[in-house]
């Protein structure tokens, strides 16, 4: 599928922001005072940013509110309406650390929340029965993981963030692998796609039209299989490998910021990857 920047800045920058709330709300020593209000700041800086990216992608933007509509069947109203709960509990938390009474079950549920929204973004593409690649269960495990990862990169937790780093990692690279495979074992083809299978082998004689249109500048999107390793080995690199390295081999506190950048440019390749790897279904009656 076409890499759209601004889901690309969404998802990355709203994994940030709620990854580091989950941190701050479930540690039992949470900041008090101006420190936790600098904190909260910088979550909450993070998850509107990514909110507002992901209205970019709207072509009509003064209807996003209609998105609180649906929250019966529809995976983007449920994170809208979870978000809006994060936020919400996520004030009154900050505003018993700024005051110097934690109310931690607050925190607890505050924490719980934003894994929540999370899930929710990540079950808005893992519910797409056309898009094989992500319609798997390892979809929202990536998500969390990367958000709990980011979390605790951003919020200094050194320890837990090196595991983080080599769960993720192997996560990543698992789901690389297998989604590979998964629309092969899927057993969509352009026969099962036209319901024409009992009749033999069907094949395109034209393509549909002659000019681009929405369903190809949208879902069929083609990555070089000469690049993509060299960008998987990139994204390993810069999200997981270097930051890791940094972490073990020195304490000095700006270093952190050097492992941040360096994770936050491997999370942007591999969402881009995320994205552009996307085998749509529609893409059969393009001979793609």
């Amino acid at each position: 599928m076409h890499p759209a920047p601004s889901l690309i800045l969404f998802t990355t920058l709203s994994g940030l922001g709620f990854g580091l709330l989950a941190w701050l709300c479930v540690t039992l020593s949470p900041p008090e005072g101006m420190a936790a209000l600098a904190w909260l700041a910088l979550a909450y800086a993070l998850c509107l940013s990514g909110l507002a990216a992901s209205a970019m992608h709207l072509i009509r933007r003064e209807r996003a509110l209609k998105a609180f509509r649906q929250w019966r069947t529809s995976w983007l109203s449920r994170e809208a309406w979870a978000a809006l709960v994060t936020l919400l509990l996520g004030g009154g938390f900050g505003l018993s650390l700024l005051l110097g009474h934690p109310l931690l079950p607050l925190g607890w549920l505050t924490g719980l929340a934003a894994l929540g929204t999370v899930f929710c973004t990540a079950m808005i593409y893992a519910q797409l029965k056309s898009v094989p690649r992500w319609h798997h269960g390892s979809t929202p495990a990536l998500f969390l993981a990367y958000a709990l990862t980011g979390g605790a990169l951003l919020y200094g937790q050194t320890w837990p963030t090196l595991v983080l780093l080599a769960l993720t990692a192997a996560l990543q690279i698992w789901v690389w692998i297998d989604g590979d495979r998964r629309l092969a074992r899927s057993g969509t083809t352009l026969a099962s796609a036209t319901g024409l299978g009992t009749e033999g082998s069907p094949r395109a004689l034209f393509p549909p039209h002659t000019g681009s249109n929405y369903l190809l500048r949208e879902m069929v999107f083609v990555v070089a299989r000469r690049h993509l390793l060299k960008l998987r080995v990139l994204a390993v690199l810069l999200a997981f490998a270097l930051p890791a390295a940094l972490l073990l081999a020195t304490a000095v506190s700006y270093f952190n910021f050097i492992c941040l950048a360096l994770y936050v440019a491997g999370v942007l390749l591999s969402r881009w990857l995320f994205f552009a790897e996307a085998e749509h279904v529609v893409g059969l009656y393009y001979g793609r």
